[in-house]
Parts: C-alpha cells; structure tokens; sequence
C-alpha cells in the first residue's frame, strides 16, 4: 500500500524542548528524585519508558521537598499550584510550553482592568486550567458556538477571547465572529499554536489524495483527537491508534493509498513502525 506521510507529524517544538528539559534532569544525577508535575506531555508509550528510569508522576505537591527535583508538565500549571511547588523547596524545572507560556501572560496582561475572559478549549484539560488561572477578572470556558447563548461571566468590563493553543483555528474564528456581536470591542488573542495549524491544514491536504487517514498519538492528547476531528470532518474515513500493533489490517486491504499523520506528543519511532506496518499489506 502506498503510504503519504504528513512532513509535520510528531513532536513538536514544546514537546521536545520538555523532554530535553527532563533528560538534562535525568544526566545531572545530582541524587535528588526526579518526578513531573502531572504526566509531562500525553503520551503513554513515551511516559512508560521515563518511568522505567526512574522517573515518577507527582499529583499532590505536599509529598515534595529538597530533595526533590520536578518538572513542570509542558501543558503548563494553574498560578497558584506553581507558587505552592516553588514553595516546597523541591528543585523546579519549568517545563512548560513556551507558547503556552505566552497565552498565559498573555491573558494576564488583556484582563488586567476586571475584563473577562472567554477561553475556547476543554475544560478538564490541564492546559485550560492554567490558562484560566492567569484570568485577571471573571473566566469561563467554552467548547462550542452555543455557548455563547448563556454567559456565566459580566460583559459591562470589557471581553477578551482566547483559545488553548492546540484547537482549531476554524472553529475559533467561526466563535470569534459570533462573539464579536455580543461586545462591540472584543479583544481577541491569538493564541493558537502555528505547528496546531500546520498540522491541521496539512492533514487536510492529505486526506484529499488518499482512500483513509490514519492519525497516531496517545488517545489522552487533546490535539491528537483534534487532528482525527480535522480529519474526520474532510468526509475521509479515519483511524486513530496508539501503536501500529492497533492498526487492523482488514481495513485496509480494500485501499490502495493511506495518509498517516501523527498528534505533537508522538515520538518518530512509532510513527515509523505506523508507516512500515501500513506499507507492507498488499
């Protein structure tokens, strides 16, 4: 089967830049315990093989002290969860997305004056609920158009919009318009992630050149699942795998040409082994 591969698939900028955040962590060797702040990217294949070194996923700051060394998740942490973590004494490596780090301040900055702020994202996402602790005024999260109908939040102190950096670009814009009717001077950030849409519109092209997409990535990665969602939406039957072991062959014998693309927390190794697998049915 004659396989197309999407050029942007696998680890981007943030990811990488954490994991050689925890890797240096990892050589120093210092005697400290190595541990992240919440799983550091969503991944399980590339966690399971950081914790066969050692390395061990914190939940409660309160078990953590000097002799500790933790590494801020690249989703970013709530304000206050990272103040209490400095303060516990553990060594603090800031892993964090440097492009979730400038939403972050980002949103601090716009809602300095009370405004509030309109985050479009999934609300149990680790990244959001960082995003929003930086909200200087009222906040709320939401995920889709009709949202808009039954604001939580007072409009009379101004309204910023933003967005988790991993969502799509369309669908803000689509929600950006919308909102923009609700005040007359919104203030829109933009604070969605180029590779987010790089990946997204190269997906898009590919799904048009081929019978099926397959998207690779851990099923916890909320832009893993977006991609397959962008994918989806094109009208192109879809697979979403973690592993190649996943992909079921009997799909595939009926298509002639697959496009394979892979979520930003996917190492290169399994988009490999997703590829070979694809290439060699007949």
């Amino acid at each position: 089967m004659n396989v197309l591969r999407a050029k942007t698939a696998g680890f981007c900028m943030g990811v990488g830049l954490a994991l050689k955040k925890l890797d240096s962590a990892l050589d120093r060797d210092d005697g400290r315990r190595i541990s992240t702040l919440g799983p550091l990217i969503h991944n399980p294949q590339v966690l399971a093989t950081y914790e066969a070194k050692g390395v061990f996923c914190v939940e409660d700051i309160r078990i953590l002290g000097r002799n500790d060394c933790v590494v801020i998740r690249a989703h970013g942490i709530p304000r206050e969860l990272e103040r209490l973590l400095h303060e516990s004494g553990a060594y603090v490596v800031d892993a964090t997305c440097p492009k979730v780090k400038k939403a972050q301040l980002a949103i601090a900055r716009a809602t300095h004056n009370g405004a509030a702020l309109l985050l479009f994202g999934e609300a149990d996402h680790p990244e959001v609920r960082g995003l929003i602790s930086y909200a200087q005024g009222p906040a709320c999260v939401i995920g889709a158009d009709d949202d808009l109908q039954h604001l939580p939040v007072p409009l009379d102190c101004g309204l910023v919009l933003a967005s988790q950096t991993t969502q799509d670009r369309e669908a803000f814009q689509r929600l950006e318009r919308k909102a923009a009717k609700l005040h007359p001077e919104l203030e829109v950030l933009s604070t969605i992630c180029d590779a987010t849409k790089q990946r997204q519109e190269e997906a898009r092209s590919i799904a048009q050149k081929v019978d099926i997409m397959v998207v690779v990535g851990g099923r916890q990665s909320g832009n893993t699942r977006r991609l397959a969602d962008v994918v989806a939406a094109c009208g192109i039957e879809t697979v979403l795998v973690e592993t190649a072991e996943e992909l079921d062959e009997k799909i595939f014998r009926q298509k002639t040409c697959v496009g394979l693309t892979a979520g930003a927390s996917t190492p290169k190794s399994l988009i490999d082994m997703a590829e070979a697998r694809l290439a060699a049915i007949e």
